[in-house]
């Protein structure tokens, strides 16, 4: 096969186990932070924080073996503007708070028969759109051009390689002291240690990130026809996917697109066979507009973070850049806000 036809089932292999893992597991950043802040409840942000820990171990050891070149990637360009992407980590927390879950959350519930999820999806896509090259395009590109910065220490490693060692090793200290202290909380809980579940998630969704690198850095490596190094994100693949739906006459497949179906698919066979499939739907008109709005943020916030809280917070840190530390914090505050504070998102009132 050639190398773009394997990229592509690699995606679909990807997205098919993505989506089985998220719905049997419930991985989603908000609920575990809402489990955590709120609940009390620290299993689900364990969970995430293994798959954290285990993406980077994986990713730099890819790394490392002359595999990938994650500086092939968006997370490890030189100019960036750090404003612009801590600003829409914010709305993107925030948004994902009033979602009730991000954008692959929605998908992998959306197979499972929740109605609710394909609205926050079509919004989410419609206003990564507008974002990218629509409407609010030139706001964000004129912000852009007014705050981006040309760095030349975009990673851990390479301000670990100013103090004067070589890089090989600061990327092997770097990676090794950030898994091991994101395993090592994981596994400091106890609960945690006897949610076998938990714990193969976590592992599962953390080497989905790795294989996504490996299968677009080194199967889909081609001179002639190279493919965009990149893993596991959704909020502009998920733009992309429904305008493939839309206008796939002249259109092809790519990387994101196929991980979208495939998150999709796998979610609504698993929910089939394990009898989980049941349709649900909004209880009233306002619960419909605050998913509505939340979606639009996420959409807009996803498209200035670079990414969202899978993009930024598992493939974006897996590369250890620095750009997406800072959107991690925006989308960390952006749900803090949402889940705590004066800003927090009330329960609604039973309609």
């Amino acid at each position: 096969m050639d190398p773009t036809t394997v990229v592509i089932l690699s995606a679909l292999i990807i997205g098919l186990i993505y989506g089985s893992v998220g719905l049997v597991s419930g991985f989603c950043m908000m609920s575990s932070l809402r489990g955590w802040w709120a609940q009390g409840d620290g299993r689900l942000v364990r969970t995430y924080a293994l798959a954290m820990g285990v993406a980077i171990a994986a990713s730099q050891l890819l790394v490392a073996a002359g595999l990938v070149d994650l500086g092939k990637s968006i997370y490890l360009q030189p100019s960036f503007s750090a404003p612009v992407m801590f600003f829409g980590g914010l709305l993107f927390g925030y948004g994902m708070v009033l979602s009730n879950g991000c954008g692959s959350r929605a998908l992998v519930l959306l197979g499972r028969g929740n109605l609710r999820s394909f609205l926050v999806v079509v919004v989410l896509g419609i206003f990564a759109e507008i974002t990218l090259k629509g409407l609010i395009a030139p706001a964000r590109i004129a912000m852009v051009q007014a705050s981006q910065m040309t760095v030349a220490i975009n990673s851990v490693p390479a301000v670990l390689t100013d103090f004067g060692l070589a890089a090989p090793q600061a990327r092997m200290i770097a990676a090794s002291v950030l898994a091991a202290a994101l395993i090592i909380f994981a596994f400091s809980h106890a609960p945690f240690r006897r949610s076998f579940g938990q714990i193969i998630a976590g592992l599962i969704v953390g080497g989905l990130v790795a294989a996504g690198w490996y299968a677009t850095g080194h199967l889909g490596a081609d001179d002639f026809n190279p493919t965009p190094v990149t893993s596991l994100t959704f909020i502009a693949p998920i733009a992309d996917a429904l305008q493939y739906v839309m206008l796939s006459t002249g259109s092809t497949l790519n990387f994101g697109i196929v991980t979208v179906f495939g998150v999709f698919a796998g979610s609504l066979l698993t929910a089939l066979v394990t009898g989980r499939f049941q349709f649900e739907g909004y209880q009233s008109p306002q619960h419909m507009l605050r998913s509505a709005c939340g979606a639009a943020l996420m959409g807009t916030g996803g498209v200035m973070a670079f990414g969202c809280s899978v993009g930024q917070g598992l493939t974006g840190l897996s590369t250890l850049s620095l750009s997406s530390l800072i959107a991690i914090a925006g989308i960390l505050l952006g749900t803090g806000a949402g889940l705590r504070g004066a800003l927090r998102v009330r329960p609604l009132a039973p309609a």
